[in-house]
């Protein structure tokens, strides 16, 4: 309904004295009658209208008779609920009323048929619609069946075969795809906001179920997931990442014990096992043998004696963490090489760890958008494994292919390094709008989608985009997930360690993303294509 339906809709159509039968003792008493909104609403006066009504009656669902015998009466009836009598001063008067009430009721009925029309006819269209994207799925399998099939058979002329298989298959995606923006246009259409009913303002929020945490721990990172970044050309997993990562926790371990001093030998067994197992599979793994020397921090613990004196209040006061200060690894680790050389490994790994964002802001809807994100690492990491010890920086893996022709060759390296930058650049523009102050999340990645992605994608992707948009969690959940313990985004520490991490690593990220795109512009390697 468009807004200047509703406000004629909800203006006062008519107002004036009618008398209305009270009962045998009282007879007939004048009111003030008010038709507004579809309701005739009667006051003792038209003074008394501020006390509120004594009594209405929806025009929609009540019969209006005229009295055979009295030229100045009307009766309004809900059968089996209500039953006004009403009497006009005059007949022109009742006259002017009758038309009042029968033009509120037709339109009241007219609008609500051509609504339940409305719905019915876009019901049927969407269940059209998902029967064709039933039908669309199972061809989907069924060639993707035969071209899998195709491609393990190692009969001659297969290859073409393969080729009008894939020709086919992406037609169908395309037309599957074609067929769901088509159901999301109708549901917006079903759905358009003013049929909703909005929520009153300055009314509770709804309860919010919060995420599983992370639970903290001297590594927090998934290794089997970071892992799929070290396999050399043998085949080999190689996690000589870990004695960083462990050295980095051992060091944290060592502060949070020097700031509370009064923690019992339990936590510091358990942090001594974590680091010796960490040590154990590390060296085991990357044949490097270390030797696990006591901090002083330990020693201390070991001997079982505290010098007795006042407390320290900052000592004992637990430090917040946030899931940007507790990540594997981040943008701001990175130690540029000569030349301003990206270093391949960290860069991969730190794009990895930023990943899980995209979980928290929704697991099943960003799930396009991740699969895209960790496709563009795969495809670099393959580069990177072809020759390690030569493709150290990215500026290395983009100049080769130049050299070879192949960067601008569909799904390599470089192509997929420029999709990469793109998403990196929509994560930071998204998390620099929050560390900003901006408290509503889908406005929030709206800006930066329509910044930094939105040029590059077509009328399909942008329907998937709007999809996930529009199911981006409120700002109270979003910050409940990245934090580590229970309850800790409800304190004011939380925030501010969460501005504190942000203005590390997002002007580490954004320096990155500056180089690749000097690199880019340099070579003349961006690219306009709308996917």
């Amino acid at each position: 309904m468009r807004c200047d339906e509703w406000q004629g809709l909800y203006a006062v159509i008519m107002e004036g004295m009618l008398y209305k039968w009270t009962n045998y003792l009282s007879g007939w008493q004048p009111r003030w009658f008010v038709l507004a909104g579809g309701i005739l609403s009667y006051y003792d006066s038209q003074e008394d209208t501020w006390k509120g009504c004594k009594g209405c009656i929806k025009m929609a669902v009540c019969e209006i008779q005229v009295h055979s015998g009295d030229s100045t009466r009307v009766e309004l009836i809900i059968p089996g609920e209500q039953h006004f009598y009403l009497k006009a001063e005059n007949v022109a008067e009742r006259q002017r009323w009758l038309v009042a009430l029968g033009s509120s009721k037709a339109c009241l009925t007219d609008s609500r048929t051509r609504k339940e029309k409305e719905i019915n006819e876009n019901t049927e269209c969407l269940k059209q619609k998902v029967s064709e994207l039933r039908l669309f799925c199972d061809l989907l399998l069924h060639q993707v069946n035969n071209l899998k099939e195709s491609t393990q058979s190692d009969q001659p002329g297969s290859t073409n075969f393969e080729i009008d298989m894939a020709t086919v298959l992406r037609s169908t995606c395309n037309t599957f795809m074609k067929t769901l923006e088509e159901c999301m246009q109708i549901a917006n259409v079903s759905f358009r906001p003013e049929l909703l009913q909005p929520t009153p303002p300055d009314s509770p929020h709804v309860a919010i179920i919060k995420p599983n945490r992370i639970k903290q721990r001297s590594s927090s990172y998934n290794y089997r997931e970071r892992n799929e970044l070290k396999i050399c050309q043998n085949g080999l997993m190689i996690k000589e990442n870990k004695i960083k990562s462990w050295k980095r926790s051992q060091l944290e371990s060592d502060d949070q014990h020097q700031q509370n001093p009064r923690r019992g030998s339990i936590e510091n067994a358990e942090v001594m096992m974590d680091n010796s197992e960490l040590t154990n599979v590390t060296a085991k793994d990357s044949g490097v043998n270390i030797e696990l020397q006591p901090s002083a921090a330990e020693d201390e613990t070991g001997k079982g004696t505290e010098e007795p004196g006042d407390p320290n209040p900052d000592a004992e006061k637990e430090e917040i963490q946030t899931f940007f200060s507790v990540m594997d690894q981040r943008f701001n680790d990175i130690e540029f090489e000569e030349d301003s050389g990206i270093p391949t490994l960290p860069f991969l790994e730190s794009c990895y760890a930023i990943v899980p964002v995209l979980d928290k802001l929704g697991p099943t809807v960003f799930a396009p958008v991740k699969l895209d994100f960790v496709g563009n690492i795969k495809k670099i990491n393959q580069k990177y494994i072809t020759d390690t010890t030569k493709f150290t920086t990215l500026q290395k893996i983009v100049l080769h292919e130049l050299e070879t022709e192949v960067a601008t060759v569909r799904n390599s390296a470089t192509e997929a390094l420029l999709w990469l930058k793109r998403g990196l650049k929509f994560l930071r523009g998204f998390l620099e709008e929050v560390n900003n102050g901006e408290k509503d999340i889908q406005k929030a990645l709206n800006t930066s989608y329509g910044r930094t992605l939105r040029q590059y994608h077509g009328w399909v992707v942008r329907g998937v985009f709007a999809l996930a948009l529009r199911a981006a969690p409120f700002y109270e959940a979003f910050m409940a997930a990245l934090a580590i313990n229970e309850g800790d985004e409800m304190k004011e520490a939380f925030h501010e360690k969460m501005q504190s991490d942000l203005n590390q690593y997002l002007p580490a990220m954004g320096k990155q993303i500056e180089i690749l795109d000097a690199l880019y512009e340099e070579y003349n390697l961006e690219s306009d294509e709308v996917v």
